[in-house]
């Protein structure tokens, strides 16, 4: 079934890049579309997207909607900015499809890819988007409304992650170094080596932490988050528990202290009521990061970098400005731990100038340095 809307007007919005093909042979890309979007599935009625002016192109199988692309692409010279999947039991087949597909085609691999659900998630969708890694996010008809910010959101970073995917000037091609190659590997060789170490050495020390949780406060002894690191890749971040059990469901009720703002927050709570006794303590002497040991030795994280950010700090950063501190590793200690590490005057702006730095200059040899002046920041003043 073929659904191109030939009234879509595009005019005075196409992009054309300017490059050398006699350097580097670059496929002529075509630009993306934020309005234009694609469902693939069983047609249904246009939903709201929150916003005027989006077209929906409905195509039932896979081989419609790589032909939709297609017209697209050559008629009107764009691409869709969001691409919804509706899921089905037997899809197996064609989500590898869509697998080579945007393997073989990497100037749509930057474009958002939703999986579409009826009802809530099954294990079944779990395996599903484990398996494939191109899928971004599973929505229901209820998050439709919430989508163009989410797409933008995913797109942006998409394409700060993958420079094959956005349209190439001769300014943006980034070739990279032996020496940019040879810092990931004596970065990732010394998060190893030293997180494996001290998990080991630590042992008695996260039996004696572990008790004394569960002996002042029922619940669990770690606390697992969602957390947004590198390329806003979404892992589970581990800490010692140092609050109540329903803290988080408590959050709401303290963001008041900071007022409305159009930019982004970081939220930290003077003298927080949630904390417990020995939470404190933890806290005040960084003893609650010891568990993230877990998630440099897994991969989720280096020794050093920029903090992964709680999900509803993450989306506030969505300018390009902001996003680029997403390009640097997810740490433990970084560049602004060491600054300002748990003072209450740290603006938001001044926290990602910080973050931004740490991104466009970060090394072997720098994170060495930051290495260094991390202990004598690691008992904070300020109880935040």
């Amino acid at each position: 079934m073929n659904t191109l809307i030939p009234e879509l007007n595009v005019s005075g919005n196409i992009i054309f890049s300017e490059f050398d093909e006699s350097v580097i042979p670059v496929p002529k890309l075509v630009g993306i579309d934020s309005n234009v979007v694609l469902f693939v599935g069983k047609q249904m009625e246009e939903p709201e997207m929150g916003g005027p002016n989006y077209k929906f192109f409905f195509a039932e199988t896979f081989d419609d909607a790589i032909g939709t692309i297609e017209q697209l692409s050559n008629v009107l010279r764009r691409k869709p900015g969001l691409i919804i999947y509706q899921f089905r039991s037997d899809n197996d087949p064609v989500l590898s499809s869509w697998q080579q597909y945007l393997k073989t085609h990497s100037a749509y691999a930057a474009i958002p890819f939703f999986l579409y659900v009826e009802e809530g998630v099954s294990e079944t969708i779990r395996n599903t988007v484990k398996k494939y890694s191109y899928i971004d996010e599973v929505i229901t008809a209820a998050c439709f409304s919430k989508l163009p910010s989410k797409a933008a959101f995913i797109n942006k970073y998409k394409q700060l992650s993958s420079p094959k995917t956005m349209v190439v000037r001769k300014r943006d091609i980034r070739i990279k170094s032996p020496k940019k190659t040879l810092n990931a590997v004596l970065k990732r060789m010394f998060d190893i080596s030293v997180a494996g170490t001290l998990l080991l050495l630590l042992c008695p020390l996260f039996i004696i932490i572990a008790a004394i949780i569960r002996f002042e406060s029922k619940g669990p002894i770690f606390y697992a988050a969602r957390r947004a690191g590198k390329n806003y890749r979404i892992f589970k971040f581990f800490k010692f528990r140092t609050m109540v059990v329903n803290a988080d469901q408590q959050l709401k009720q303290f963001q008041n202290q900071y007022g409305k703002s159009e930019g982004p927050v970081f939220y930290k709570v003077s003298n927080d009521p949630r904390v417990t006794r020995f939470g404190k303590f933890l806290r005040n002497t960084s003893l609650d990061e010891i568990p993230q040991l877990v998630n440099v030795l897994i991969g989720d994280m280096s020794l050093v970098g920029n903090r992964p950010l709680p999900l509803y700090e993450a989306t506030t950063l969505t300018t390009d400005e902001w996003a680029q501190r997403f390009l640097a590793p997810a740490g433990i200690t970084g560049l602004w731990q060491i600054s300002k590490r748990g003072k209450k005057d740290m603006s938001a702006n001044e926290r990602i100038e910080l973050d931004i730095n740490y991104s466009k200059s970060h090394s072997f040899t720098y994170d060495m340095w930051i290495m260094v002046n991390t202990p004598k920041a690691l008992i904070q003043k300020d109880n935040v």
